[in-house]
């Protein structure tokens, strides 16, 4: 009997405590399906050593493992101090000055990476300083010179980050670096790019475009993390210009109140599949195991939900990256994905909803292929797919039998590892015109050998006719394995 899939994907963070190879085949036979490369820190070199890692280890468990380049964004942040940090009290009247040189911070004022801030401000706007641990109104502005009173104080060091509550900050999403590391990222040949603070699905467009430019044709995340971005028509057109999005809790919650964040989760849980579009939950997942080899309850509670409401993906950040328990993390993470996927979620007003009607032949396949899947005795799905788009549909829909993506283009492969209850299947051949009995009796041969399906088990096989020609799924048959 072959065990049991777990459909919900792992995304885990690459950083100093997971980038060796011995590490990086333990996290990955402990199940990651897709690995992050944060931008925000290490050279070209580095992403390029460890996604060659990545893919050596792959390669010698025998599976398929997506490569997501995360870009840093635009992020705000306050200049150094003489002394490494300044303590600010409650009440206190503190200075965030555009002119002051960034190495020159003292105890009443320090200097901004972000020049623009001080028109993007005004009396009575807050300020948020280090992931929201330090909170200053604002004033006045006078010249070049943020003046603000402490509200809630604390140690402010070196570089921290600053955010305006409410959202309303003018940065654009891609910065000079985004730009470049872009160019990397291609270079390396990764699945996904992900953009940081994205407004609207106009800035999703523009990312797009550099990445084509580059001649990649990697997928497109969007990092919701802005107030603005929340908004009912910026969320509609990020979802319909992104290949997928990432609920980025971490500066979300700092923009809009860590109460807000929640009820957004589930909003673009319910949104996303009427866009076709695929869901990673990420930050804070499993927080506590970067100190202990084990996750609270809450965090594992945190996890189940995300399940319970059909995200695509968890995701882990600093547990993976420099965490001291990476590979107990991935396997948290998966035990709790596996427990909860027991329970079976069918679509309702709770959760999410693929779009209805289809829209295209191949949509209307794949809904066809998952109301047949729940109404028999059905195995698995077997779709042969050239862009990856059938299953994408397929996995929109909330169902338990797996589906199985075969493919010759290795990009495809990589773009499936991130849709849920989708695993990639590597065929050695393309098929012509004429080949559809041979594709279907190598199907059932791989299936069998790979422990995938058992004899005499229903198999629904989806292709384009005639095969080998781009253009779609227009056809589904159920098989049995003989």
């Amino acid at each position: 009997m072959s065990k049991q899939i777990r459909r919900t994907k792992i995304v885990a963070t690459l950083g100093p405590a997971s980038e060796s190879p011995e590490m990086l085949e333990k996290m990955i036979a402990a199940g990651v399906n897709v690995v992050r490369l944060n931008f925000s820190h290490g050279t070209p070199e580095d992403h390029q050593m460890r996604a060659d890692n990545v893919r050596a280890a792959a390669k010698k468990l025998g599976v398929v493992v997506g490569i997501l380049a995360d870009m840093q964004g635009p992020k705000i942040r306050c200049g150094k101090f003489k002394t490494g940090k300044t303590m600010l009290e409650v009440g206190q009247k503190f200075i965030l000055d555009a002119d002051m040189p960034l190495d020159d911070g003292d105890d009443e004022r320090v200097g901004l990476t972000y020049k623009e801030l001080v028109g993007d401000v005004e009396p009575g706007a807050r300020l948020l300083l280090n992931d929201g641990l330090l909170v200053m109104d604002v004033d006045e502005v006078i010249g070049q010179a943020i003046h603000c009173t402490v509200v809630v104080g604390g140690v402010l060091s070196n570089n921290k980050g600053i955010n305006r509550a409410g959202g309303g900050l003018s940065a654009d999403a891609l910065t000079d670096k985004d730009k470049e590391d872009i160019k990397t990222a291609c270079a390396i040949g990764i699945d996904y790019v992900a953009i940081s603070f994205p407004r609207d699905g106009k800035d999703m467009d523009y990312a797009r475009s550099l990445v084509r430019a580059e001649g990649s044709n990697a997928g497109m995340v969007a990092k919701v993390e802005r107030a603005e971005a929340v908004l009912d028509d910026n969320l509609k057109s990020i979802m319909e210009a992104s290949d997928a999005v990432m609920v980025a809790r971490g500066d979300l919650g700092v923009e809009i109140g860590d109460a807000a964040v929640p009820p957004v989760q589930k909003k673009m849980l319910r949104m996303a599949p009427k866009y076709n579009c695929p869901v990673i939950v990420a930050t804070q997942m499993m927080e506590s195991m970067c100190e202990n080899p084990i996750p609270t309850r809450a965090e594992v509670n945190d996890c189940a939900n995300a399940v319970l409401d059909g995200t695509d993906a968890v995701m882990l950040s600093g547990e993976s990256a420099a965490g001291n328990y990476p590979v107990e993390a991935v396997q948290a993470m998966h035990r709790t994905c596996i427990e909860t996927e027991k329970q079976r979620v069918m679509p309702s007003i709770h959760t999410r909803e693929a779009r209805f009607p289809p829209l295209s032949v191949d949509e209307c396949i794949a809904h066809q292929a998952m109301e047949v899947a729940r109404s028999m005795p059905i195995k698995a799905i077997a779709a042969f797919t050239h862009s990856g788009n059938t299953v994408l549909y397929m996995s929109r829909h909330l169902g338990d039998v797996p589906i199985y993506a075969l493919t010759t283009e290795a990009s495809t492969l990589g773009r499936v590892t991130l849709f849920r209850n989708v695993i990639p299947l590597c065929m050695p051949v393309q098929y012509s015109a004429t080949e559809a009995p041979k594709a279907t009796i190598d199907m059932k041969n791989k299936m069998l050998k790979d422990g995938l399906a058992n004899k005499d088990d229903l198999i629904i096989m989806t292709f384009g006719t005639p095969m080998g020609e781009s253009g779609g799924t227009n056809a589904m048959k159920i098989v049995s394995i003989d």
